[in-house]
């Protein structure tokens, strides 16, 4: 009985660590998916020259890329446990929308893109592209 009393104080004393090193683990995920979604986009762009298509549902928490090369559509839906929260920089309208479109052309500027997102545990992160350089940057936010 002091066995299995001793085993059950030790889970109950490591599983919050556990759980958040998951949830950490998720969002870094997370993360470096987005950004390597939205470079497969911009190299896309670059190297076939075609025009790019980037959506982002906040609803369906996904990401689709469509090209002007017939059948070409690829999607990403963020992980279990990861939400997209919202899309920087808000529309000229200021008020959030639940699906946005930017559009990348060959050797034209590149779309300022940020993603929100968030776990359960209130962390938030946004993925950007820099329109200057074209390189992903993943910038933590303060818990809310």
């Amino acid at each position: 009985m002091v066995v299995v009393s001793i085993i059950g104080l030790v889970v109950a004393i490591v599983f919050p660590s556990f759980s958040a090193g998951i949830e950490s683990v998720r969002m870094i995920s997370a993360t470096d998916s987005i950004a390597s979604f939205l470079n497969a986009g911009l190299d896309r762009a670059d190297r076939r020259q075609q025009m790019i298509e980037i959506t982002v549902s906040v609803p369906e928490n996904s990401l689709t890329m469509r090209s002007t090369e017939p059948g070409f559509v690829r999607s990403m839906v963020v992980p279990d446990g990861i939400t997209i929260v919202r899309v920087v920089p808000l529309p000229l309208s200021g008020q959030d929308e639940p699906t946005r479109s930017f559009y990348i052309y060959p050797a034209g500027a590149i779309p300022a893109i940020g993603i929100e997102i968030a776990n359960i545990r209130g962390k938030h992160r946004i993925v950007r592209i820099e329109p200057t350089s074209g390189a992903a940057q993943i910038q933590d936010l303060p818990q809310q």
